[in-house]
């Protein structure tokens, strides 16, 4: 199977091993991995923002370039909701509205492609270290993804997972929200770095980068001992 990647801006900017991470696991579970050339971004920024005039110019370039793919795995749950629910209600009654609805069903999150479509959550990775697990909005709730990654660090050897008390509750950041709404952002943020930093675990894991940027943003400023790593680096680790 040819797998298109589609890789965030956010994540192709400041935590590109994520994405080499991806391509490692599904390389070494027999698959082509292609990138396709273009954007980077979905449009998500400006949809959410309510500029959809805007948000459509870029997504335009995303269905081309998307057109053709077999299957398209996305490395973030908010950008994969933006592309599998939002692009239909985004393209409606427009000249690409056919479009949006075939290319929405071929669209993955990254660890429901591997549990959903592929049947694998095993991937013989090793991580000897306690963990706290936090659900993404958009991924819990748009995307229903609450199992998969769990499965997933399950079958982990020497990981040890301890879920905290708010796992389901929004970190604060929400894209431009955190730039509108800092204040409210940030105490947001410190719910959720304290639920995560009273399991006493050693790494909060997540399926957004996004999200664990903003968590590693507050516990680097408060001095908490907390790190965080997305759910591709764990399972691409031996």
């Amino acid at each position: 199977m040819t797998i298109s990647l589609f890789i965030p801006c956010f994540v192709d900017l400041m935590y590109p091993k994520v994405g080499i991470s991806m391509v490692n696991i599904f390389e070494k579970l027999g698959h082509k991995v292609a990138v396709p050339k273009g954007p980077a971004c979905c449009g998500q920024p400006a949809f959410n923002s309510g500029y959809w005039d805007e948000s459509r110019t870029i997504a335009t370039q995303m269905l081309e370039s998307l057109k053709d793919a077999d299957v398209v795995v996305i490395a973030s749950g908010s950008c994969g909701a933006m592309m599998k629910v939002f692009y239909p209600e985004l393209f409606a009654g427009t000249k690409y509205e056919a479009m949006a609805r075939e290319l929405a069903p071929k669209c993955f999150e990254f660890s429901s492609f591997l549990v959903n479509k592929l049947g694998v959550t095993d991937l013989g990775a090793k991580f000897p270290h306690k963990v706290t697990f936090h659900d993404g909005c958009h991924g819990l709730r748009e995307l229903n993804n609450k199992r998969p990654p769990r499965e997933l660090l399950a079958k982990v050897r020497g990981l040890e997972l301890v879920e905290m008390t708010a796992a389901e509750t929004c970190c604060g950041f929400g894209g431009t929200f955190s730039a509108k709404f800092p204040a409210i952002s940030t105490a947001m943020a410190e719910v959720k770095c304290a639920s995560a930093i009273d399991t006493k675990a050693e790494y909060i894991v997540s399926c957004d980068s996004s999200c664990l940027m903003q968590i590693q943003g507050l516990a680097d400023k408060q001095r908490q001992p907390a790190k965080t790593i997305h759910l591709a680096e764990i399972l691409a680790q031996s």
